[in-house]
């Protein structure tokens, strides 16, 4: 029979392939495309060692779907979570919120440098440098304690001068909503 003798059974049942493709994946044209996958398969196998040639093709047909409605299944999940962490355009900067961006952080900027010098060589080393507080207490001398301490009154002092800070916003933003600064 050969190799011939096995494509020429899928010529034949090349009509009886196709419906059982797109009946499986649901479209025509992905039967179309598993057709051509199939026909790629069976081209590279020797005719000789299959007793049954059309419910051989039949079964590779129903795999080669299967695969497929697999393969399709993951590709959604993947595509899925993909775009779940994909920024929003909401979440994307315009000039805006570039502009108050960096407007905020170099008021943070100010603040740090507003801080007594122990402090804002606790908390630099530890938010920007990522030290631990054991190598932070180390190099400054002190104690772990002490450097707790030091970030605490940090976070306290930083939380203090911006509450102030959007008090005064608070107060600037009031006489446009016909609010006086009084209230």
């Amino acid at each position: 029979m050969g190799n011939q003798g096995l494509e020429g059974r899928f010529m034949e049942a090349r009509p009886l392939l196709r419906r059982l493709l797109a009946a499986r994946l649901g479209s025509p044209d992905e039967a179309e495309d598993a057709l051509q996958d199939l026909w790629l398969r069976v081209s590279g196998l020797d005719a000789t060692l299959i007793d049954q040639p059309i419910p051989f093709l039949c079964r590779m047909a129903t795999n080669l779907a299967t695969d497929r409605r697999i393969a399709a299944a993951r590709r959604g999940v993947r595509d899925g979570a993909w775009e779940e962490v994909q920024p929003q355009s909401a979440e994307y900067a315009d000039p805006e919120r570039i502009a108050s961006g960096r407007s905020e952080l170099a008021q943070a900027h100010a603040m740090i440098a507003q801080m007594p010098d122990r402090m804002r060589e606790a908390f630099t080393l530890f938010r920007f440098e990522e030290r631990p507080q054991r190598d932070i207490a180390e190099q400054m001398g002190i104690t772990v304690s002490a450097v707790e301490k030091l970030l605490r009154r940090a976070y306290q002092f930083l939380q203090e001068n911006r509450d102030a800070e959007g008090a005064d916003r608070t107060c600037r933003r009031r006489p446009d909503s016909g609010r006086s600064g009084d209230e």
